[in-house]
């Protein structure tokens, strides 16, 4: 990561000839410095794609007047765009329930600013880790739900995420099912761990289905929350090697390692705007 300040412009099209020289040229012609740039073409989907960042001193407007000149080749183009700004940090609001492990891991990477970023609140089901996160300085909102009070809860969920002006929402083992019409709201703005190399074992308990499947590996899935449960664009897996000497408790404390190197890598590629997705596929420029 550059110490310097940039911009990253993000875009998506279909793909035809003449992109990159349009965008690069684009670029060389006010004189933008190109720290780094990741291409990559769809072949089925007949798509292309494409992520550059640029120093941002070295262009002769701000991002404003950047945006604005770049939008007659994004329509040339019919590009999916955006351009981002490194100088502003994004603010990840976490929710949890009680699990504590991707919670303490996230704390614990905003505190030693390995990712610079903003978490202007915590939200979770249960009041278990209202200490621990006020310990640290952040709010924490405790938002129960039930069965009987779930539009209510999630109406209150909305306002704070909004109130807070949060960027992207992280379900840090929040162990509750976002409501379709919020999926549908923030469309790659939920980020879920799940503990589970999906698509298999989706839904509760994958540890414990792993164990009676008798597999060999184990692992962890970071993922776009969609309105399909557990079946949202993958951002990042990993995976271990386990025996069958291990039980369900030797799983899950494997795979609590996992999730939390998973979450933090997708989250990280998130930030960095790193994944492009396209129907339920993602391209990653890591």
């Amino acid at each position: 990561m550059h110490t310097q300040r940039f911009y990253t412009l993000t875009a998506s099209c279909p793909d035809r000839s003449g992109i990159v020289a349009r965008v690069t040229g684009f670029i060389a012609e006010h004189g933008g410095w190109i720290f780094e740039s990741n291409m990559h073409t769809d072949h089925e989907a007949q798509r292309y794609f494409l992520r550059i960042e640029i120093r941002a001193s070295s262009l002769p407007f701000l991002l404003a007047e950047l945006r604005e000149r770049f939008a007659p080749i994004a329509r040339e183009f019919d590009m999916d765009w955006k351009i981002t700004d490194s100088a502003v940090k994004k603010r990840v609001v976490l929710m949890v329930s009680k699990q504590e492990h991707c919670l303490y891991d996230l704390i614990g990477r905003w505190q030693s600013k390995e990712l610079d970023i903003e978490i202007p609140c915590v939200i979770s089901n249960h009041d278990t880790f209202r200490g621990l996160v006020e310990w640290h300085g952040i709010p924490f909102h405790h938002v129960p739900v039930t069965a009987e009070n779930k539009p209510a809860a999630y109406a209150e969920v909305r306002r704070i995420f909004e109130e807070v002006r949060g960027d992207v929402m992280v379900l840090a083992r929040y162990m509750q099912i976002i409501p379709p019409e919020m999926c549908r709201d923030y469309p790659g703005q939920i980020i879920n761990i799940h503990h589970s190399f999906l698509p298999s074992f989706v839904g509760a308990k994958p540890y414990h289905q792993a164990h009676t499947r008798g597999v060999k590996l184990i692992g962890a899935t970071c993922h776009y929350v969609t309105e399909e449960l557990d079946q949202g664009p993958i951002i990042d897996q990993d995976v271990i090697r386990v025996d069958h000497s291990d039980s369900v408790e030797d799983m899950v404390r494997y795979g609590k390692d996992i999730e939390k190197a998973v979450l933090a890598r997708g989250l990280r590629y998130h930030l960095e705007d790193r994944v492009l997705v396209h129907g339920n596929k993602t391209v990653v420029f890591r």
